[in-house]
């Protein structure tokens, strides 16, 4: 079935609703002229007339006015359909982000968001590797690595990572000399950490760093993943390399302690990211002016 130029369609729309070529013209940005066109380029495809022009006066013929009673909801739809991809649900936002970051350093977070922005509702959804940066993934995202075309980046924080060990590790390391009491100590590396190079390259990084070599018999468990060096952290299982922003009030009360020594940069910065076509979206900005506040606001504590 051959369907009618859309954008006659919507000069005829424009033009039946403001009764005016004129205002039509002004309100689509063109010239009066092109609103006519348009109109009778619909006309000659229907086989119809669709306005009266008696001098100044216009009015829709009985099959105008049935046809802009039929199109006019179309593309009333089609409009909110567009303007809800590209904007999203109001109120509703959609936030991706790496799972470690989300279950250590978001979700704690989260009543405080809701107490400050109750308008807003959002849903998480985390990932390993880096996601699709599109609209049926997620309205918004936290990555290292945003995408460089069509997308917003705002600047969260530089990743720094320290070591740490459990509270009953410290009370056997406190009184002793660094680094020595740590090769005493089962080194936990994490492989996701550098991508790239060999197997405990954190600490092999940040033997370097110190100006110290990391000893040949030192014992070193492998991980693939932070959560997880974390969890054996707190079992007292060694010393890992850990974000101090995945860490709650309660790890550091409890569970876990950041042993005084030099950071490890990883070489990433984290980043809010999303569409610029959504960047005046009161949600995605909301949203974005906060998590800046919860970075800014843990960076003044350390």
């Amino acid at each position: 079935m051959k369907l009618p130029p859309l954008r006659a369609v919507q000069c005829f729309e424009s033009v039946a609703r403001l009764n005016s070529f004129s205002l039509a013209a002004k309100s689509l940005n063109v010239t009066q002229s092109a609103i006519s066109h348009q109109v009778r380029l619909l006309e000659e495809y229907l086989g119809e007339t669709l306005f009266v022009r008696q001098g100044r006066r216009l009015s829709l013929t009985p099959m105008g006015e049935k046809y802009y009673e039929e199109i006019s909801h179309s593309l009333q739809n089609i409009a909110q359909a567009s303007q809800q991809i590209r904007e999203g649900e109001s109120g509703k936002i959609r936030l991706a982000m790496y799972s470690s970051l989300a279950v250590k350093w978001l979700v704690p977070r989260l009543e405080n968001l809701r107490q400050q922005h109750p308008e807003i509702d959002l849903s998480l959804a985390m990932f390993a590797d880096e996601p699709e940066f599109s609209d049926q993934v997620a309205d918004c995202f936290i990555t290292a690595h945003p995408p460089k075309k069509n997308y917003v980046s705002d600047f969260l924080y530089k990743e720094l990572l320290y070591p740490f060990c459990s509270q009953k590790l410290w009370q056997q390391i406190q009184e002793k000399p660094l680094p020595e009491a740590l090769w005493e100590h089962p080194l936990l590396s994490v492989h996701s950490i550098f991508k790239d190079g060999n197997q405990a390259k954190d600490w092999q990084t940040w033997c370097q760093r110190g100006g110290f070599d990391l000893p040949e018999d030192v014992k070193v468990s492998h991980f693939s993943h932070m959560v997880l060096a974390a969890e054996a952290v707190k079992y007292h299982q060694g010393i890992a390399f850990l974000n101090d922003y995945f860490l709650n009030d309660h790890d550091h009360q409890q569970n876990l302690v950041r042993i005084p020594m030099h950071e490890l940069p990883t070489g990433d910065n984290l980043y809010f990211v999303y569409k610029q076509s959504r960047a005046k979206q009161f949600e995605i900005k909301t949203l974005g002016q906060w998590l800046k506040l919860q970075c800014f606001e843990h960076d003044g504590d350390n």
